[in-house]
């Protein structure tokens, strides 16, 4: 029996009816690599099986303290199911895009079972009519609860359940899992009580490992190595309100090639910056199309994995959060990605300084009952809608994927689009992921809030074109220029002066006014 580390503990908090606290993906696989070229249920059944003792995730539920008086504990599951947990369906024809994004939202919307290990996945049939998708291929959805897995525990996760070849035998080591007998409450009131008296010298230490990088960011602010601008608090959008129990999602793969093109537009520039760009980029035009957009930036929440080499195959969450304005106050795509490169680098330089890794220890020692309790008052009392949201718009989360093919029941997995939860106040999040020599930007959305994903993933894709052709016309010109100055210059009529050249204007981009 292991306890739930805080901000594990806090996702457990804050599920409700309409913020189940699962994150996900789906998946899409390609059969002609397996045995024979197909797949059955069956197949995927006994495969899981082989391979559950590679992850500790899978047979292990939650066991919650009385009235919430202290962390939940993590048990190995005497009830455990497999065939509960891996379902089956099939989409209606046509079977196309749109109806297995509608049915991968219906399943996301839908609270796990908290009494038995928390995942789900669903293996989808029907794909017949998917543009770029083999007929005969096959998606599954899946669920995990946050509290068990973050996005580097969620790859390890995806690695037990894969191979790097399609023939690849099952583990030969012999699985020695064993079940654990369900404390009574008696038992876990007792560990509560004692908790609760060592509680404060645990809270003593982390406050003393704090200390050091507090005064660290002191300093740094001083010596201007950062600022702590107004930009940080994002202003309220139709985002930040109330959520319904009722999701959207839909997502578009990219060349990985382009997005690394593009960073090379702006010195220094990361990955991640392309893609809060490309996301701001899409969160202006959306507004701008609703007449929504605010005269100041808008804000991500961008989780950062502080889990160390020893972690890889723990359980949990190690994240830290920072704060990535979004420049969408700003037309010009290259612009645009400047200005996340130059406050994304700010935000970077003052998490270190404070030390993301003692901020995640400091949410291990808050009191679990007054933790739990906030989280009901802020749902129940319907805060988002009172002006009391977060200091962030939206949750952009980077998860890296393999570099290589990657196959499941010997299927090839062909492509991967990431799911995440929402909250009160938090009603749009995006998951951006890398897989092979592709891209995937994604989206999951409270449908009351916005009710339109077709045009929002428009919004998306029409951002990243826009940022995509800037980096090339900004890479062109400077060719252009040298092989002008190459050039012998003809001498002017009448005279013997050098005609001399006009420079181009920037070209700008356009923010979109559909609606």
């Amino acid at each position: 029996m292991r306890q739930l580390q805080g901000m594990d503990a806090s996702f457990v908090a804050l599920e409700t009816r309409n913020s189940p606290m699962h994150i996900g993906s789906i998946l899409i696989y390609n059969p002609e690599t397996a045995p024979g070229g197909f797949v059955r249920f069956k197949d995927i059944l006994n495969f899981f099986e082989s391979r559950m003792q590679l992850s500790r995730t899978i047979r292990q539920r939650l066991v919650r303290v009385p009235f919430d008086l202290d962390y939940p504990y993590w048990i190995e599951d005497p009830d455990f199911d497999l065939e509960y947990h891996v379902r089956h369906i099939a989409l209606p024809k046509p079977g196309d895009w749109r109806q297995l994004c509608i049915q991968a939202a219906r399943i996301f919307a839908r609270p796990l079972d908290l009494t038995r290990p928390p995942w789900e996945f669903t293996i989808v049939e029907g794909l017949e009519n998917i543009e770029g998708v083999a007929k005969g291929s096959y998606a599954m959805v899946t669920k995990v609860h946050h509290a068990a897995i973050d996005g580097m525990s969620g790859v390890d996760l995806l690695e037990a359940m894969h191979t790097l070849d399609p023939n690849e035998a099952a583990p030969q080591a012999p699985d020695d899992w064993q079940p654990e007998r369900v404390p009574n409450p008696v038992e876990l009131l007792g560990k509560s009580y004692f908790n609760a008296i060592t509680n404060p010298m645990k809270q003593l230490e982390v406050a003393a490992k704090a200390a050091p990088g507090l005064a660290k960011a002191l300093k740094g602010m001083v010596a201007k190595e950062f600022d702590l601008s107004r930009e940080m608090i994002a202003p309220k959008t139709r985002f930040n309100r109330k959520i319904s129990g009722h999701r959207v999602v839909e997502g578009r793969s990219v060349p990985l090639a382009d997005i690394k093109m593009i960073r090379q537009a702006v010195d220094g520039a990361k990955v991640n910056d392309v893609f809060l760009s490309i996301v701001g980029g899409a969160m202006r035009k959306y507004l701008l199309a609703k007449e929504d957009l605010p005269k100041k930036t808008l804000t991500a929440m961008a989780p950062i994995s502080v889990r160390s080499k020893d972690e890889k195959g723990d359980m949990g969450n190690q994240v830290a959060a920072m704060v990535a304005p979004l420049g969408t106050h700003i037309e010009d795509p290259l612009e645009r990605l400047q200005y996340c490169h130059d406050r994304t680098k700010n935000s970077k330089a003052m998490t270190e300084a404070m030390g993301a890794r003692n901020m995640t220890e400091a949410s291990k020692v808050s009191p679990a009952l007054w933790m739990s309790l906030g989280a009901q008052l802020y749902t129940r009392l319907g805060l988002a809608n009172r002006g009391v949201g977060p200091i962030f718009s939206t949750v952009v989360t980077n998860v890296p994927g393999p570099p290589v093919p990657i196959y499941s029941s010997g299927a090839r997995l062909e492509s991967q689009m990431g799911l995440v939860c929402l909250t009160d106040g938090m009603g749009l999040g995006h998951v951006v992921q890398s897989y092979t020599d592709e891209a995937t930007i994604s989206f999951t959305a409270c449908r009351e809030l916005l009710p339109d994903p077709e045009f929002y993933i428009e919004c998306i894709v029409e951002s990243f074109d826009e940022l995509r052709d800037a980096a090339k016309a900004a890479a062109v010109a400077p060719a252009k220029k040298k092989a002008a100055r190459k050039t012998p210059a003809k001498p002017a009529k009448g005279g013997t002066k050098r005609a001399t050249s006009r420079s181009t204007p920037t070209r700008k981009g356009k923010g979109s006014q559909k609606s």
